[in-house]
Parts: structure tokens; C-alpha cells; sequence
């Protein structure tokens, strides 16, 4: 069984998506891929202390804070080599941004292969279930491109600019995927 509950932020309309005792979802209103990974219908209810304890943490991240992701218990949905790539994401400091090469570095090399494509990251990033909590808006292309936020590049920028993060070398693409 899996609930959901809707939190108010800055960035608008959150839906937050738990099965109980952890956080499994956190998604912006209109998001890509916007409860995907849940295949039954989620029961609205508001009083869990899941999403009491998320809508802390969010409260805290929109203020300016840099509240640690293992304060809430996540279950994000989703294969390995997803798992694999949102593990990665939380590893990226406040206010820091990673490429889409970087993570599939790092996935070669855990994955003992010689190499592995950025575009398959870019899918797993892009299915991160957490958003926010999961920092996938810490990833950008190499050129410094604001591309591939299932949440819209508008707060992709948003969220960067809050955890004070040097824009001067990003831009946001005239055209591409996720804008």
C-alpha cells in the first residue's frame, strides 16, 4: 500500500509518495515520469510520520539549510543500476554540480567495465523517483548545459541558485531534451 500527501515549497506543488515507513517518492507538480515507479493507486493521507519528518527536512532545505539526506528513510523504486546512479547523486554536495560523464565514470568503474554511456545515466538520473532529496539537479551536461531535469530546467535553476551553487560557468540550452 502506498500514500501520498502534498507539501507547498517554493518550486510549487510537491506530491510526497511513502509505503508506509519510507519516503519512496517526491515529485514537482507536471514532473516527468510523476509517480511512475508506483504501479497501484496511492491513498491520500496526511498524518504519517514519514512525510512529517520529510516535510521537516524540506522545510529546513528551503530555508537554506543543508540538512543531511540520511535523516529520512528512502525507498527509492527502481533496478541495480538505478539504484546504483541515485546512490551516486547522493554522494554530490550542496551546491555542487557533477556531469552525466562524471557519473558514468563512476559507474564503469564500479560496474568493472572499461566504459559506460552517459545517455544511460541520463536515464537513470532523469527516473530519479526522490527528487530533490536526491540531488539530480546537481547534475549537468559537460559544456555546463542546465539540461535533462524531469522537473523542468526553471527549477533546476531554482534549486542551484537556493543552495548557492556557481551558475557562472551553466547555461540553459536554446534547445534540447527537458527543457
Amino acid at each position: 500500500m502506498y500514500y501520498s500527501t502534498t507539501y507547498l515549497s517554493p518550486v510549487g506543488t510537491i506530491t510526497l509518495a511513502c509505503d508506509g515507513d519510507n519516503l519512496v517518492g517526491v515529485w514537482n507538480e507536471g514532473q516527468k515520469y510523476h509517480g511512475a515507479a508506483i504501479s497501484e493507486q496511492m491513498t491520500e493521507k496526511d498524518d504519517m510520520p514519514v512525510f512529517d519528518a520529510a516535510q521537516k527536512w524540506l522545510d529546513r532545505y528551503f530555508a537554506g539549510e543543508k540538512p543531511a539526506i540520511s535523516e529520512l528513510p528512502l525507498a527509492p523504486i527502481g533496478g541495480e543500476f538505478r539504484q546504483n546512479v541515485w546512490a551516486i547523486l547522493c554522494e554530490i554536495p550542496y551546491g555542487e554540480v557533477i556531469t552525466y560523464g562524471d557519473i558514468a565514470k563512476k559507474m564503469a568503474a564500479k560496474m568493472n567495465k572499461e566504459n559506460m554511456s552517459s545517455q544511460a545515466v541520463g536515464g537513470a538520473v532523469g527516473h530519479n523517483p526522490i527528487s530533490i532529496i536526491i540531488p539530480c539537479h546537481r547534475v549537468v551536461g559537460s559544456n555546463g548545459s542546465l539540461t535533462g531535469y524531469a522537473g523542468g530546467v526553471h527549477t533546476k535553476v531554482k534549486l542551484l541558485e537556493l543552495e548557492c551553487a556557481d551558475m557562472s560557468r551553466l547555461f540553459v540550452p536554446k534547445k534540447g531534451t527537458a527543457l
